[in-house]
Protein backbone atom coordinates (compact mmCIF):
# COMPACT_ATOMS: atom_id res chain seq x y z
CA UNK A 1 0.00 0.00 0.00
CA UNK A 2 2.54 2.02 0.74
CA UNK A 3 4.93 1.41 -2.71
CA UNK A 4 1.82 2.54 -4.40
CA UNK A 5 0.92 5.51 -2.22
CA UNK A 6 4.99 6.36 -3.18
CA UNK A 7 4.54 5.72 -6.62
CA UNK A 8 1.49 7.91 -7.34
CA UNK A 9 3.39 10.78 -5.46
CA UNK A 10 6.79 10.43 -7.67
CA UNK A 11 4.18 10.62 -10.51
CA UNK A 12 2.29 13.45 -9.30
CA UNK A 13 5.80 15.68 -8.83
CA UNK A 14 7.41 14.23 -11.97
CA UNK A 15 4.45 15.91 -14.32
CA UNK A 16 4.04 18.73 -12.06
CA UNK A 17 7.80 19.43 -12.32
CA UNK A 18 7.69 18.96 -16.41
CA UNK A 19 4.93 21.16 -16.63
CA UNK A 20 6.67 23.67 -14.99
CA UNK A 21 9.80 23.52 -17.62
CA UNK A 22 7.56 23.62 -20.22
CA UNK A 23 6.46 26.54 -18.94
CA UNK A 24 9.79 28.53 -17.56
CA UNK A 25 10.78 27.03 -21.62
CA UNK A 26 7.93 29.19 -22.94
CA UNK A 27 8.96 32.14 -20.82
CA UNK A 28 12.61 31.48 -21.78
CA UNK A 29 11.99 31.99 -25.50
CA UNK A 30 10.90 35.35 -25.42
CA UNK A 31 13.08 36.46 -22.48
CA UNK A 32 16.77 35.93 -22.24
CA UNK A 33 17.67 32.42 -21.51
CA UNK A 34 17.86 27.94 -22.42
CA UNK A 35 14.24 28.06 -23.57
CA UNK A 36 14.73 25.23 -26.27
CA UNK A 37 16.65 23.44 -23.55
CA UNK A 38 14.36 24.04 -20.70
CA UNK A 39 11.36 22.64 -22.69
CA UNK A 40 13.28 19.74 -24.23
CA UNK A 41 13.85 18.87 -20.65
CA UNK A 42 10.32 19.15 -19.35
CA UNK A 43 9.25 17.14 -22.04
CA UNK A 44 11.44 14.02 -21.13
CA UNK A 45 10.19 14.34 -17.52
CA UNK A 46 6.61 14.46 -19.11
CA UNK A 47 7.45 11.85 -21.94
CA UNK A 48 7.54 8.90 -19.14
CA UNK A 49 3.97 9.18 -18.70
CA UNK A 50 2.34 10.86 -21.62
CA UNK A 51 2.28 9.61 -25.47
CA UNK A 52 1.91 13.34 -26.66
CA UNK A 53 5.17 14.10 -24.90
CA UNK A 54 7.35 11.63 -26.26
CA UNK A 55 6.03 12.42 -29.73
CA UNK A 56 6.88 15.94 -29.10
CA UNK A 57 10.17 15.59 -27.96
CA UNK A 58 11.24 13.37 -30.83
CA UNK A 59 10.02 15.98 -33.14
CA UNK A 60 12.05 18.55 -31.12
CA UNK A 61 15.25 16.13 -31.29
CA UNK A 62 14.84 15.76 -35.16
CA UNK A 63 15.01 19.77 -35.57
CA UNK A 64 17.91 20.26 -33.25
CA UNK A 65 19.30 17.35 -35.38
CA UNK A 66 18.48 19.25 -38.39
CA UNK A 67 19.86 22.61 -37.32
CA UNK A 68 23.10 20.91 -35.84
CA UNK A 69 23.66 19.24 -39.75
CA UNK A 70 23.13 22.70 -41.16
CA UNK A 71 25.86 23.94 -38.55
CA UNK A 72 28.14 20.98 -39.15
CA UNK A 73 28.07 21.67 -43.00
CA UNK A 74 25.98 18.51 -43.68
CA UNK A 75 24.14 20.74 -45.84
CA UNK A 76 27.00 20.93 -48.52
CA UNK A 77 25.15 21.98 -51.88
CA UNK A 78 22.45 24.17 -50.49
CA UNK A 79 22.40 27.79 -50.73
CA UNK A 80 23.98 29.87 -47.62
CA UNK A 81 21.80 32.76 -47.39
Amino acid sequence: MAANTFDKAKRLVKIVVGFTLLALGAVALVLPGPGWLTIALGLALLASEFVWARRLLDRVKAGAGKVQDAIRGKGEGQPRG
